[in-house]
Protein backbone atom coordinates (compact mmCIF):
# COMPACT_ATOMS: atom_id res chain seq x y z
CA UNK A 1 0.00 0.00 0.00
CA UNK A 2 1.36 3.41 -1.00
CA UNK A 3 2.07 6.21 1.48
CA UNK A 4 -0.92 8.33 0.32
CA UNK A 5 -3.23 5.31 0.69
CA UNK A 6 -2.00 4.68 4.24
CA UNK A 7 -2.39 8.37 5.07
CA UNK A 8 -5.91 8.42 3.62
CA UNK A 9 -6.93 5.39 5.69
CA UNK A 10 -5.64 7.02 8.88
CA UNK A 11 -7.41 10.32 8.15
CA UNK A 12 -10.67 8.51 7.32
CA UNK A 13 -10.70 7.15 10.88
CA UNK A 14 -10.64 10.64 12.40
CA UNK A 15 -13.84 12.18 13.83
CA UNK A 16 -15.55 14.68 11.56
CA UNK A 17 -14.24 13.26 8.28
CA UNK A 18 -17.04 12.51 5.80
CA UNK A 19 -14.93 11.03 3.02
CA UNK A 20 -11.35 10.64 1.79
CA UNK A 21 -9.85 10.06 -1.64
CA UNK A 22 -6.40 10.02 -3.20
CA UNK A 23 -6.24 12.33 -6.22
CA UNK A 24 -3.03 12.57 -8.25
CA UNK A 25 -1.03 11.23 -5.35
CA UNK A 26 -2.45 13.64 -2.76
CA UNK A 27 -4.97 12.99 -0.01
CA UNK A 28 -8.27 14.90 -0.24
CA UNK A 29 -10.54 14.82 2.82
CA UNK A 30 -14.10 16.15 3.02
CA UNK A 31 -14.83 17.34 6.54
CA UNK A 32 -17.92 18.30 8.52
CA UNK A 33 -18.00 22.03 9.18
CA UNK A 34 -18.72 21.73 12.92
CA UNK A 35 -15.79 19.35 13.43
CA UNK A 36 -13.25 21.42 11.50
CA UNK A 37 -11.22 22.82 14.40
CA UNK A 38 -10.59 19.50 16.24
CA UNK A 39 -9.73 17.87 12.92
CA UNK A 40 -7.26 20.58 11.97
CA UNK A 41 -5.66 20.44 15.41
CA UNK A 42 -5.16 16.70 14.96
CA UNK A 43 -3.70 17.11 11.48
CA UNK A 44 -1.24 19.66 12.84
CA UNK A 45 -0.25 18.03 16.15
CA UNK A 46 -0.54 14.28 15.55
CA UNK A 47 2.93 12.99 14.52
CA UNK A 48 1.32 10.71 11.91
CA UNK A 49 0.22 13.80 9.97
CA UNK A 50 2.36 16.70 11.26
CA UNK A 51 0.87 19.31 8.91
CA UNK A 52 2.84 22.23 10.24
CA UNK A 53 1.92 24.66 7.48
CA UNK A 54 -1.28 25.93 5.90
CA UNK A 55 -0.07 26.67 2.38
CA UNK A 56 -3.32 28.05 0.99
CA UNK A 57 -7.02 28.55 1.66
CA UNK A 58 -9.44 29.33 -1.15
CA UNK A 59 -13.11 29.28 -2.05
CA UNK A 60 -14.98 27.53 -4.86
CA UNK A 61 -18.51 28.44 -5.98
CA UNK A 62 -21.12 25.92 -7.18
CA UNK A 63 -24.32 28.01 -7.42
CA UNK A 64 -26.60 25.02 -8.13
CA UNK A 65 -25.77 23.30 -4.84
CA UNK A 66 -27.71 23.97 -1.61
CA UNK A 67 -24.33 24.57 0.06
CA UNK A 68 -22.86 26.46 -2.86
CA UNK A 69 -19.37 27.12 -1.50
CA UNK A 70 -16.42 24.90 -0.74
CA UNK A 71 -13.57 26.13 1.44
CA UNK A 72 -10.37 24.34 0.46
CA UNK A 73 -7.42 24.07 2.87
CA UNK A 74 -4.06 22.93 1.46
CA UNK A 75 -1.85 21.60 4.25
CA UNK A 76 1.84 20.69 4.07
CA UNK A 77 3.92 18.48 6.32
CA UNK A 78 7.54 19.52 5.98
CA UNK A 79 8.81 16.84 8.34
CA UNK A 80 6.91 13.97 6.66
CA UNK A 81 6.94 15.36 3.11
CA UNK A 82 3.25 15.01 2.26
CA UNK A 83 0.25 17.21 1.54
CA UNK A 84 -3.35 16.98 2.70
CA UNK A 85 -6.28 18.87 1.18
CA UNK A 86 -9.29 19.42 3.45
CA UNK A 87 -12.60 20.58 1.94
CA UNK A 88 -15.57 21.98 3.87
CA UNK A 89 -18.95 22.86 2.33
CA UNK A 90 -20.95 25.91 3.38
CA UNK A 91 -23.62 28.33 2.17
CA UNK A 92 -24.07 32.10 2.17
CA UNK A 93 -25.24 32.30 5.79
CA UNK A 94 -23.49 29.50 7.71
CA UNK A 95 -20.30 30.34 9.57
CA UNK A 96 -17.12 28.38 8.93
CA UNK A 97 -14.84 28.13 12.01
CA UNK A 98 -11.71 30.20 11.54
CA UNK A 99 -8.39 28.34 11.65
CA UNK A 100 -6.42 31.55 12.27
CA UNK A 101 -5.69 30.46 15.85
CA UNK A 102 -4.07 27.28 14.48
CA UNK A 103 -2.24 28.85 11.53
CA UNK A 104 -2.06 32.66 11.88
CA UNK A 105 -1.41 33.02 8.14
CA UNK A 106 -5.03 31.94 7.57
CA UNK A 107 -6.21 35.45 8.46
CA UNK A 108 -5.12 36.82 5.08
CA UNK A 109 -6.79 33.99 3.12
CA UNK A 110 -9.99 34.03 5.16
CA UNK A 111 -10.30 37.77 4.52
CA UNK A 112 -9.79 37.07 0.82
CA UNK A 113 -12.47 34.33 0.82
CA UNK A 114 -14.89 36.71 2.54
CA UNK A 115 -14.08 39.56 0.15
CA UNK A 116 -14.31 37.60 -3.10
CA UNK A 117 -16.94 34.95 -2.24
CA UNK A 118 -18.79 36.27 0.82
CA UNK A 119 -17.86 33.21 2.92
CA UNK A 120 -18.26 34.00 6.64
CA UNK A 121 -15.77 32.80 9.26
CA UNK A 122 -16.57 32.63 12.97
CA UNK A 123 -13.74 33.66 15.26
CA UNK A 124 -11.89 35.62 12.57
CA UNK A 125 -10.48 38.68 14.38
CA UNK A 126 -10.03 40.83 11.26
CA UNK A 127 -13.13 40.37 9.09
CA UNK A 128 -12.44 43.16 6.54
CA UNK A 129 -12.21 43.28 2.77
CA UNK A 130 -8.67 42.88 1.50
CA UNK A 131 -8.67 43.13 -2.32
CA UNK A 132 -11.70 45.24 -3.24
CA UNK A 133 -12.32 48.83 -2.19
CA UNK A 134 -14.17 49.95 0.93
CA UNK A 135 -17.90 50.02 0.29
CA UNK A 136 -17.63 47.56 -2.63
CA UNK A 137 -21.01 46.03 -3.47
CA UNK A 138 -21.05 42.24 -3.80
CA UNK A 139 -18.42 39.51 -4.06
CA UNK A 140 -16.74 39.40 -7.48
CA UNK A 141 -15.73 35.71 -7.66
CA UNK A 142 -19.27 34.46 -7.22
CA UNK A 143 -20.44 32.99 -10.50
CA UNK A 144 -23.65 35.04 -10.44
CA UNK A 145 -21.74 38.33 -10.08
CA UNK A 146 -22.10 40.41 -13.29
CA UNK A 147 -18.97 40.59 -15.42
CA UNK A 148 -19.22 44.37 -15.65
CA UNK A 149 -19.78 44.85 -11.92
CA UNK A 150 -22.13 47.47 -10.52
CA UNK A 151 -19.98 50.62 -10.46
CA UNK A 152 -17.01 52.00 -12.35
CA UNK A 153 -14.22 54.12 -10.92
CA UNK A 154 -12.55 57.02 -12.71
CA UNK A 155 -10.60 60.15 -11.91
CA UNK A 156 -12.67 63.31 -12.40
CA UNK A 157 -10.46 66.16 -13.58
CA UNK A 158 -12.97 68.84 -12.55
CA UNK A 159 -13.47 67.49 -9.03
CA UNK A 160 -9.82 66.47 -8.71
CA UNK A 161 -10.95 63.25 -7.08
CA UNK A 162 -11.74 59.59 -7.77
CA UNK A 163 -15.48 59.17 -8.34
CA UNK A 164 -17.75 56.14 -8.36
CA UNK A 165 -20.51 55.94 -10.95
CA UNK A 166 -22.96 53.27 -12.14
CA UNK A 167 -21.58 51.17 -14.98
CA UNK A 168 -22.55 52.71 -18.31
CA UNK A 169 -21.72 50.83 -21.51
CA UNK A 170 -21.73 53.19 -24.47
CA UNK A 171 -23.18 51.18 -27.34
CA UNK A 172 -23.33 53.88 -30.01
CA UNK A 173 -19.55 53.78 -30.40
CA UNK A 174 -19.52 50.05 -31.00
CA UNK A 175 -19.59 48.58 -34.49
CA UNK A 176 -20.17 44.87 -34.87
CA UNK A 177 -19.23 43.16 -38.17
CA UNK A 178 -20.36 39.54 -38.27
CA UNK A 179 -19.27 38.94 -41.89
CA UNK A 180 -16.41 36.49 -42.29
CA UNK A 181 -13.31 38.22 -43.63
CA UNK A 182 -13.26 35.69 -46.45
CA UNK A 183 -16.80 36.76 -47.43
CA UNK A 184 -16.76 40.48 -46.73
CA UNK A 185 -13.36 41.39 -48.15
CA UNK A 186 -12.94 41.02 -51.89
CA UNK A 187 -9.51 42.62 -52.07
CA UNK A 188 -6.80 42.00 -49.51
CA UNK A 189 -3.99 44.47 -48.84
CA UNK A 190 -1.33 44.00 -51.53
CA UNK A 191 -3.73 42.59 -54.09
CA UNK A 192 -3.72 45.87 -56.03
CA UNK A 193 -0.19 45.10 -57.24
CA UNK A 194 -1.23 41.72 -58.51
CA UNK A 195 -4.29 43.24 -60.20
CA UNK A 196 -2.15 45.94 -61.84
CA UNK A 197 0.35 43.38 -63.11
CA UNK A 198 -2.47 41.19 -64.40
CA UNK A 199 -4.10 44.17 -66.17
CA UNK A 200 -0.75 45.16 -67.75
CA UNK A 201 -0.20 41.64 -69.03
CA UNK A 202 -3.71 41.59 -70.50
CA UNK A 203 -3.11 44.88 -72.34
CA UNK A 204 0.19 43.61 -73.71
CA UNK A 205 -1.50 40.47 -75.01
CA UNK A 206 -4.22 42.50 -76.70
CA UNK A 207 -1.72 44.92 -78.32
Amino acid sequence: MSVPDVLAREIMALPGVAGVAVEKGEVVAHAQRDALIPLMMTLRDDPRFACEQLMDLCGVDFPARPERFEVVYNLLSVSRNHRVRVIVATDEAALVPSVSAIWPAATWWEREAWDLFGILFSGQPDHRRILTDYGFDGHPLRKDFPLTGYVEVRYDEERKAVVYEPVHLTQEFRSFDFISPWEGITTLPGDEKAHAARAGARKGAEG
